[in-house]
């Protein structure tokens, strides 16, 4: 696997993150006003507001540092994605040690490929599941190492490319 491939979000969080990648970039000149406002009261030394202002500052570029990350590091693109197989971008539907009331939902991708529905987990393909499920087409079962040593079988019920359709939840309904 490549190092620098691209992460899957879902359109709606890239459309959400541009949108506030952008408010922050406009809010810029606002802090760097109260900044300077907070600067004219004096030493600096003992200023709160100056402080405050500051760390506002600080906060909020990082905010677009990490922001810029996700986004140059992503794709909505879901190459590759195809019915019946666990990839990035799947929706996938699995029952785990042979219990098919053991059973869960979820989405292959980053925590920024996250939907706006609650719901719907999201699993990075490097976490263990992740990982071991990749590739899987339905009926296969695969096992993997829980963080606390447990192997657990998982099995595929289900793999459909993420359809926001069907998986979005209406911002009216939260």
């Amino acid at each position: 696997m490549a190092e620098n491939r691209k992460q899957y979000i879902t359109p709606e969080t890239k459309a959400k993150l541009e949108e506030e990648l952008q408010a922050l970039i406009d809010h810029r000149p606002v802090v760097a006003a109260e900044i300077n406002e907070r600067r004219e009261e004096g030493d600096l030394k003992e200023n709160a507001g100056y402080d405050a202002a500051r760390e506002m500052q600080d906060q909020e570029e990082a905010r677009i540092k990490h922001i810029s990350e996700i986004l140059a590091n992503s794709t909505t693109e879901r190459t590759g994605v195809q019915e019946g197989v666990a990839n990035v971008g799947s929706v996938v539907h699995v029952h785990y040690n042979e219990d098919p009331e053991n059973k869960e939902t979820f989405l292959i991708g980053t925590r920024a490929a996250a939907t706006d529905n609650e719901n719907l987990e999201t699993y990075s393909e490097q976490s263990p599941l992740g990982a071991a499920i990749l590739g899987a087409e339905e009926g296969e079962t695969r096992q993997y190492s829980a963080p606390n040593g447990n192997v657990i079988k998982v099995t595929i019920d289900s793999a459909a490319p993420y359809d926001s359709a069907l998986y979005a939840t209406p911002r009216d309904e939260k």
